[in-house]
């Protein structure tokens, strides 16, 4: 058996930020959005202490690969259509995770 973990991350650039505060209140609420529309794990990865770049990223896991890359294509579109910085780099890949070991013969 095998599983599918789909990762995203992307540089956003606000250069128009001026503060921590005010680049926060640009990505904090899109990340609340993109858990609250897709099944994924998001997170802020670097850049939190530079006021006019971040890099984020997500990640989902599932059993059915096509699913897998659909919704990670589909939250990569929803986060580079918000409007409030660029997204400037963007990585995605989807990676087959062996389930050998884990699952009882009798349940394959």
């Amino acid at each position: 058996m095998k599983a599918y973990l789909g990762l995203y991350t992307a540089r956003l650039e606000m250069p128009w930020v001026r503060s921590l505060k005010e680049k926060r209140a640009l990505v904090k609420p899109t990340l609340e959005r993109l858990r609250a529309r897709f099944p994924v794990s998001a997170a802020r990865l670097a850049g939190q202490d530079d006021h006019d770049w971040e890099v984020v990223g997500f990640s989902l896991l599932g059993h059915d690969g096509v699913w897998v890359e659909t919704v990670l294509r589909e939250a990569a579109l929803f986060i580079a259509a918000q409007a409030e910085y660029r997204v400037v780099d963007s990585s995605w890949s989807v990676e087959e995770v062996s389930l050998e070991g884990l699952v009882p013969h009798w349940a394959r």
